[in-house]
């Protein structure tokens, strides 16, 4: 039952994720930083499409996927078009991924160390979710401050 939950609300954030990217007027906008704004929306949307390829489509679903986490802080201008067709696809593998996961791996131990102490699939999958639902907020946020009609 967690795994059909989790994959909802998955699929309605990356869906929202997609139409945030969407959204916005002026593709110059989504690499925009300024003052106390760290990362651009631009950069935070290849951060989350990183984070879940790697930890649930390449871990959990057994999708080929090499991350390069750097890129996704450095990597700047890449179109629009192409953000959304990224979100689309980690959308599906995220979605198949869940949906065909047996619940009993949710209390098997995450088969990748990634914080201090190991954690079980169940805890990480839901962090993975607060963590795309953090970043969302902070990319409508940018978008409805800087994507402003000029």
């Amino acid at each position: 039952m967690l795994t059909e939950t989790l994959a909802t609300i998955f699929q309605r954030d990356l869906t929202k994720l997609y139409s945030e990217i969407e959204q916005y007027k002026s593709e110059d906008k989504l690499w925009v930083t300024e003052r106390s704004i760290a990362n651009s929306a631009g950069n935070l949307c290849l951060h989350l499409v990183g984070n879940l390829k790697t930890y649930i489509g390449a871990e959990l679903g057994g999708y080929a996927y090499t991350r390069t986490r750097d890129l996704e802080f450095s990597l700047k201008d890449v179109p629009k078009a192409e953000l959304l067709a990224m979100v689309a696809e980690t959308r599906t593998i995220v979605d198949e991924t869940l949906r065909k996961l047996p619940a009993t791996t949710l209390q098997d131990e995450y088969s990748m160390l990634v914080f201090a102490e190991k954690t079980s699939t169940e805890f990480f999958l839901v962090h993975l979710a607060a963590h795309l639902s953090y970043h969302l907020g902070q990319i409508n946020y940018h978008r409805r401050l800087l994507d402003v009609q000029e």
